[in-house]
Order: structure tokens, then sequence, then C-alpha cells
């Protein structure tokens, strides 16, 4: 069984809960000599600057919390836990009054890690070349419209082979964690989370035949905006980056 000596604490500021939760949790770590630290969940480099030698995050929040914590631990190889103080908690394992419960479990090693698989993607313009930004989301990537009620239309490729062209509100491409959120509310499956799959699925698709599919995860995703009055790319449901016709989005599993 590994000593654990520091834990670290991700917490969203907007949840009225979540300062004195992390201030319950810190204290908890104190009286046991496990060293603590505390720190928003949307201060990214914050985060990549204390996890090193830290060996277990706490998040205190909800999914949109989980899901911000989670982008500085895949830059930094840590194992997180959620808390839930959210309306869904989809991505939490305990609850706020489990929280000294979960802290205890941690402590005497009474836990098992599960490896999640996280999605590597990429914009490109219209020509060849280098990206112009590349991303990793732990849930999904989506392609949608912009605020104006307009339909996009969207050349969708699996591998060499092209999937559909879609006239639609947008496509969601996530990983099987991802599988419960935007994803599942656009019709498709949800998969075993420890499963090593993408899933494609247009939102709200005009005359499409095509609802979902569930790809390999050795296949690249490309999605190429063909049309539309305005498009944006969404990480995890936030930091939304506008697109233009032309642009190429492309998806693909993390190795």
């Amino acid at each position: 069984m590994i000593e654990i000596r520091r834990i670290g604490f991700a917490y969203n500021p907007t949840k009225e809960d979540a300062v004195p939760l992390s201030a319950r949790a810190t204290g908890w770590c104190a009286v046991r000599g496990i060293e603590a630290w505390t720190i928003a969940s949307g201060d990214h480099d914050g985060l990549v600057r204390a996890l090193p030698g830290t060996q277990v995050l706490v998040v205190l929040g909800g999914d949109g919390t989980f899901l911000r914590a989670a982008s500085a631990v895949i830059e930094v190889d840590v194992p997180l836990v959620g808390v839930n103080l959210g309306k869904v908690g989809f991505l939490s394992k305990a609850e706020t009054h489990e929280l000294e419960p979960l802290l205890e479990k941690i402590k005497s090693g009474a836990y098992r890690l599960e490896p999640r698989m996280a999605l590597r993607g990429a914009i490109h313009g219209p020509g060849s070349g280098a990206p112009r930004r590349t991303f990793v989301a732990l849930n999904d990537v989506v392609v949608a419209r912009g605020s104006l009620a307009r339909m996009v239309r969207l050349e969708v490729d699996i591998g060499p082979s092209r999937l559909a062209t879609f006239i639609a509100d947008g496509l969601v491409v996530a990983s099987p964690t991802g599988s419960t959120g935007y994803s599942f509310s656009a019709g498709g499956p949800i998969l075993d989370p420890l499963s090593r799959n993408l899933v494609v699925s247009p939102i709200a698709a005009y005359l499409s035949a095509i609802r979902s599919v569930v790809v390999s995860p050795d296949q690249l995703v490309r999605c190429r905006v063909a049309e539309a009055h305005a498009a944006l790319v969404s990480i995890d449901g936030y930091g939304d980056i506008p697109v233009s016709v032309g642009d190429v989005v492309t998806v693909a599993a993390l190795q």
C-alpha cells in the first residue's frame, strides 16, 4: 500500500458549500499529518504547478468542476476523484456527507484506480499543414452552430470513409466517460466507462438515418464545416472556439 502523504483539493468557488467543505477536508488531513492544498478548479496553471508530488486530487463540485480539474490531471498524471456539490454528479464517487469516509478509504488504500480514455483533438484550417489549435478532452468534443438558430452542414469521415454529411445543430464526439452526457442527450448509447471507443452522434440532424456510431479507438474522426452562418467547437462543455467554413476538426483517442 502506498502511504498517502499529500492530497490536493480542487473546488468550485461559486458553490456556496465548496469553501467550508474544502476547509473540512484540509482540517481532516492536518489532524492525520497529511499535507493538503486547495486551488480553484478554474485555475488550470495553478493546478498544474501544484500537482507534482500529489498522490490524489479530490474535486469538490459538480461535473463541470470535475472536467476543469481533469484538464490539469491530463497534463500531470495524478488520480482524481469527485465529491458532488452539483445537481447531477455523474462523474463523482461521493456526496458531501461522505467526504470523511472517502478520505479514510484513500488513506487506508481501500480503493482501485479506473483508467479512463481521453480524447485528443485539433482544429485545422481549410488547407493542409499543422493544426492551428490542439486540445484534450475527457468527456466530449462538440462542433455546433453558433448563437443563431441556423443549422450547419458538416461532412463527417471516420478513418478513410465518409460517414455522412449532416445538416444539423452540430456533432458530438464523446469518450466512454462522456457517453452519459451530451452524447446521450443527442441519442447516443451509454458505454462502459472503462472501454476504449468513441461515440459519434449528430445533434438534431435533419432527415438523417444515422443517429449514432460507435467507433474504434484506432480511427480518426474528421468533421469539416461545409456550410454555416457561425460555428463553434466546445471542449468538455466550455472554452468555445469559433470555426469557419472550410475548417476541419479532428478527434481521436488519446493513446
